[in-house]
């Protein structure tokens, strides 16, 4: 198989560190993810790496006996050391401090101390085989202090470090868990629980060990993962995974069941919210989702395998040593080895090896591997690195090859836009929020974190739509129909559609003459109102005369573009319908005469000049009751010498015996704003219905109805 065959892997660069052997003792801590080296019980060297660690921690210490246990404090301040079942030795690493070991002996008599969990930098809690005490550390005192102590009979214990939870197996047979949360000094017991144990016959022994028990945090809570073995010789189809939510308030409940479907070794593992099963003896894993729909049978939900059952990518070792001998190929590393030992949530250790790896998921394999797409999708929005991945599907659903029929598509529209959706409300809530000010019911705002699985649409525009409207190959009725599922749900989600996706729809329509259609959806504003999109409109005059109408209705539905509308308005020459607009909105005391007199001057019409200027004046009358200019607005008006070729012989008369009339403003009074932006019923009239004058005459009507 290839690397596109294989959906796990080991991370490339692993922790190393010195095998085990006789002399040399490994430990792991859970809580800080660090793999200890102890050579001869410390006194030859102890070698402290983590993944994060970029220089491993070093020291010595004197050889005290066999060491049991040995862990950091949280951010490596105090160092535990266990080496009897009745003590534990502590040293303080906090610079300028005494590195002069203290000692704390369990306070319970007769009682052995199965192990130690820090939960803090200065807080730890002692399990024995009697019960659970929680202390203290005070590094300056060079002592400890015990804040809560609980009676229990313990046949073993588990800790989840991320949750600050410890499980305590009690009772005879084990399977009855008992858990307790730590948090700021307190020590609180939670409601106990049992395990369902498989049909078996009665027995008075412990056969529940913590090798069928894992703690692990998916979707944000706390489970607990039982593997329950079946016998080879009942009617079960094998083993599985028993899933145990475990909240803070409230009874545990059985959740969830992964349905294996053989038996043999297992091991489990938690990455990205996904629960890997590792299978020995066929050396191969299989996840499960756990927010992907399953069989619910009123109490429980039932999983299958996501996918088929995978190896672990191959993995090749390094060879370690001098330059000629490390020129060698790589070692091929065992996998499913006996000797590898799994730790929660990701960690797989090769003590004999000396390796510490991460698992981690490879989400492009899966793309082939599920053909399903909804379930595809839903399975890629949980996880965390999935943004160029679902990229890539639905570019892959838009070529000529896997080209995915419209309902498919349109089913992944919307899972994508509904996870758009909630973190856009979430931050409209977050918002608000900041805006009302802080209250004492408020708990503490956090804004809301955007992963990966949010996609917004100038995502799908840059890295999906706009190559797919490139491809030649593909027919322009699938690629408008596409383009128009995406802005339906879109729509159907209550998201604004940005403007450079109708811009995009717009091209696509014009490209292919179908300008008919571009008219309905601008008709039936299934194209959003945007500025843009008018501009767009008035730029494709040229190839369609209808879309400057189009554009000006536009403009104007949107109520915010008046200065648009005029300024379309005199670069068309249009200088009496502009000033009509600007009066119909109530803005025409305001507006500069200047521009409208130079427009006016540009169409080299007189009688419309005159007319212009004869309005200005009577404004200025009126609001200023004298009816000179400004300095800067001022135009001269036409001269006289130019009367005789003016059409009207009542102006001409007029003007040679110096009657000031004032001009009938008619062609400016009860004209409705409306009418200007009336769509000519035929696509061969583009004559806008507000260049026709009141009397039929085209070109100027305010100067026909007029008088001077």
């Amino acid at each position: 198989m290839g690397e596109e065959d294989y959906y796990l892997e080991l991370c490339e660069r692993p922790v190393q560190f010195e095998k085990a052997n006789p002399v040399n003792c490994v430990f792991f801590d859970e809580a800080n993810k660090q793999v200890f080296a102890v050579r001869s019980g410390g006194a030859t060297g102890v070698v402290v790496k983590g993944p994060d660690d970029r220089n491993p921690i070093s020291f010595r210490m004197e050889d005290k006996g066999e060491v049991k246990c040995i862990k950091f404090s949280l951010e490596n301040k105090i160092l535990a050391v266990q080496r009897t079942s009745k003590t534990v030795d502590f040293s303080n690493f906090i610079p300028d401090s005494s590195q002069l070991e203290y000692t704390q002996e369990c306070k319970t008599k007769n009682a052995h101390i199965l192990g130690f969990c820090w939960t803090s930098s200065t807080e730890i809690v002692f399990i024995t085989d009697q019960g659970i005490e929680f202390y203290q550390v005070l590094p300056e005192k060079r002592s400890l202090k015990l804040l809560k102590s609980q009676n229990i009979n313990v046949n073993w214990y588990m800790y989840c470090p991320e949750s600050a939870v410890i499980l305590l197996s009690t009772t005879v047979l084990g399977n009855v868990l008992q858990p307790f949360y730590f948090r700021a000094g307190t020590m609180t017991k939670l409601p106990k629980f049992e395990i369902e144990l498989p049909a078996a016959p009665k027995s008075t022994k412990l056969n529940f060990s913590e090798r069928d028990i894992a703690m692990a945090i998916i979707y944000g809570q706390l489970y607990v993962l039982f593997l329950r073995h079946h016998s080879r010789t009942s009617n079960s189809t094998g083993a599985e995974v028993v899933l145990y939510h475990l909240p803070r308030e409230g009874a545990c409940k059985k959740m969830h069941i992964l349905k294996l479907n053989r038996t043999g070794k297992f091991a489990l593992n938690v990455v990205d919210n996904l629960v890997v099963v590792h299978h020995q003896d066929t050396e191969t894993s299989v996840i499960f989702d756990i927010k992907l729909r399953g069989e619910f049978d009123g109490t429980v939900t039932f999983h299958h395998p996501v996918l088929p059952a995978r190896s672990i990518q191959p993995y090749q070792i390094p060879v370690a040593g001098p330059a000629p001998v490390t020129s060698q190929s790589p070692v091929p590393c065992k996998l499913y080895s006996s000797s590898w030992i799994v730790f929660q949530p990701d960690i797989i250790i090769s003590a004999s090896q000396g390796y510490l790896w991460n698992l981690q998921v490879k989400l492009q394999p899966i793309v082939n591997l599920l053909p399903d797409k909804g379930r595809l999708m839903d399975f890629l929005l949980q996880r965390k690195e999935c943004k160029m991945v679902i990229l890539s599907v639905c570019s892959q659903m838009l070529s000529e090859s896997d080209r995915a029929t419209l309902p498919v598509l349109a089913t992944v529209f919307d899972k994508l836009n509904h996870e758009y959706k909630k973190y856009l409300d979430a931050e409209q809530s977050y918002t608000m929020a900041v805006e009302a000010g802080p209250s004492r019911s408020s708990p503490l705002l956090k804004r809301p974190l955007r992963t990966q699985a949010v996609l917004d649409q100038s995502d799908m525009y840059t890295h999906v739509l706009s190559a797919f409207t490139e491809k030649k190959e593909m027919p322009h009725k699938f690629v408008i129909a596409v383009l128009m599922e995406y802005i339906r749900s879109l729509n159907q989600f209550q998201i604004a559609v940005q403007h450079y996706l109708h811009e995009l729809v717009i091209k696509t329509l014009v490209q292919h003459n179908l300008f008919y259609m571009l008219h309905q959806f601008l008709q039936y504003h299934v194209l959003s109102d945007s500025k843009p999109l008018a501009c767009l409109l008035l730029s494709l005059e040229s190839f369609y005369p209808p879309a400057h109408q189009l554009s000006l209705d536009m403009l104007k539905r949107l109520s915010t573009a008046n200065d648009e509308i005029v300024e379309v308005l005199l670069s068309k020459h249009q200088v009496l319908a502009a000033l009509r607009f600007i009066r119909g909105i109530g803005g025409h005391d305001n507006i500069s005469a200047r521009k409208f007199l130079d427009a006016a001057k540009q169409t080299e019409d007189n009688m419309l000049f005159y007319t212009i200027f004869r309005f200005f004046e009577q404004r200025n009358q009126r609001l200023r009751g004298n009816p000179n200019f400004t300095p800067g607005e001022k135009q001269e008006p036409p001269q006289r010498s130019s009367y005789h070729n003016w059409p009207h012989p009542v102006l001409q008369q007029k003007w040679r015996i110096g009657v000031s009339e004032e001009p009938k403003q008619e062609a400016l009074r009860g004209l409705d704003t409306r009418s200007i932006f009336r769509a000519s019923q035929t696509a061969k009239d583009v004559q806008p219905v507000f260049l026709r004058g009141r009397r039929g005459t085209k070109g100027t009507p305010l100067a026909a109805s007029s008088s001077f």
